[in-house]
């Protein structure tokens, strides 16, 4: 039956919420952050959680500021400044187990999604990632349909099966442009010498990434799956830098993601694209997705790189800054399709030891990149690693 039609001025979630409810709430641009307010409304009365991914809102604070329990999988944008928030510290592959078990409850999800098409079902838009896991375990599911929701390939739902809906016109939340400076320039020429024509690259976002994404720019048939793709992608999919041409099965010719993370520019040119299709967790970090990506080379930023080789994203010092997502993950899958696994920083980020938690073993680092070079740890002894990085540091640690 069709879905109830929330008021677009106060709307109230209290018909469908339960004492204890885990709410699963969609990210970045598809955060529907109306409906995430009307949930907790109610989150520290009911005793709710809400996990949630990336924010580019302040409301994950506001709510946490007022009592509501707010859970996530790391340290991100807006999500970070949440007053006691719980991180759940796992590789980004292992989000739809957790979801499924009940360990991430998910009893609601919050999405944000296109008005339905022809065949009755909307777009997921720029996030389909961790919540379309959600969906198969959730007993309520509540969507903010928006005219302005970009209409992307991939992961749909059906109208009917959602239980209730708040219809709106707004532009979405975005990112910010991000102009590279000269060392992540220089980082970049030295990634880029990794890649080969042909690789299936995997990045994240930010002032490296897009630098690193600029490098590629003469390199030939390249393929996308990764976690996130960004401005960079899209500009190098439309200079036909990116064409996935040499993936085998279902993806060739399609770049695979799961959230789209850039401007406003960026993510009104994904509506009615068909070269970039949006999957869930399980299909973009799981090992069966990941063992079709061809050759891949996978390029993750860390906070700091320690001697031994062990790299920490999640924190430093004390402060939670980041989170493990999907480095592993890709790591050992570019290592086993014979591609590149690659890890990037700049150079005063080579420590003795980490200052938090090593969220990828040194037995899982292959290259080390910063502004001096790129070195291989692989095969190498305990005093190789360590002459390697002090390389990699310009020599700043003796």
């Amino acid at each position: 039956m069709p879905p109830v039609l929330l008021d677009p001025v106060a709307p109230d979630l209290s018909p469908w919420l339960r004492a204890g409810d885990g709410i699963v709430v969609a990210q970045a641009g598809a955060e529907p952050t109306a409906l995430v307010e009307a949930a907790g409304a109610h989150a520290q009365a009911l005793g709710l959680s809400l996990f949630a991914g990336m924010s580019y809102t302040d409301v994950f604070p506001r709510l946490a500021a007022e009592g509501a329990r707010v859970v996530s999988y790391g340290a991100l944008g807006g999500t970070a400044k949440a007053l006691g928030l719980e991180i759940v510290p796992c590789n980004y592959s292992a989000l739809p187990a957790l979801l499924a078990s009940g360990r991430i409850a998910c009893d609601v999800v919050l999405l944000q999604v296109s008005p339905p098409g022809a065949d009755g079902r909307c777009s997921l838009g720029p996030s389909a990632d961790y919540p379309a896991d959600a969906l198969a375990h959730a007993r309520v599911i509540v969507a903010e349909v928006n005219e302005r929701c970009p209409r992307t390939a991939g992961t749909t739902v059906a109208y009917d099966d959602l239980h209730a809906v708040l219809p709106t016109r707004r532009e979405l939340a975005a990112s910010a442009g991000v102009t590279p400076g000269p060392v992540e320039q220089q980082i970049a020429a030295h990634v880029a010498a990794l890649v080969q024509d042909g690789d299936t690259i995997q990045l994240g976002v930010g002032a490296l990434p897009e630098a690193i994404l600029g490098a590629l720019a003469g390199h030939r048939d390249l393929g996308v799956h990764s976690g996130m793709v960004s401005d960079g992608v899209l500009a190098l999919i439309d200079a036909g830098v990116v064409t996935n041409a040499r993936k085998a099965g279902a993806d060739r010719g399609v770049t695979v993601t799961g959230s789209a993370l850039g401007t406003t520019a960026m993510l009104d040119a994904l509506d009615g694209r068909t070269d970039i299709d949006f999957r869930p967790t399980s299909r973009t970090h799981g090992l069966a997705g990941l063992a079709a990506a061809g050759r891949l080379a996978t390029i993750n930023s860390a906070l700091q790189v320690d001697l031994d080789g062990n790299a920490g994203s999640e924190g430093i010092s004390g402060r939670r800054l980041g989170c493990i997502g999907g480095q592993g993950d890709f790591l050992r899958a570019a290592v086993a399709s014979g591609g590149s696994a690659i890890v990037t920083l700049r150079a005063d980020r080579i420590v003795e030891r980490l200052d938090g938690p090593v969220s990828v073993a040194r037995s899982d680092v292959d290259w080390v990149v910063t502004e001096h070079g790129a070195r291989s740890l692989r095969g190498l002894t305990d005093a190789g690693r360590r002459a390697a990085m002090r390389e990699l540091a310009g020599g700043r640690l003796g």
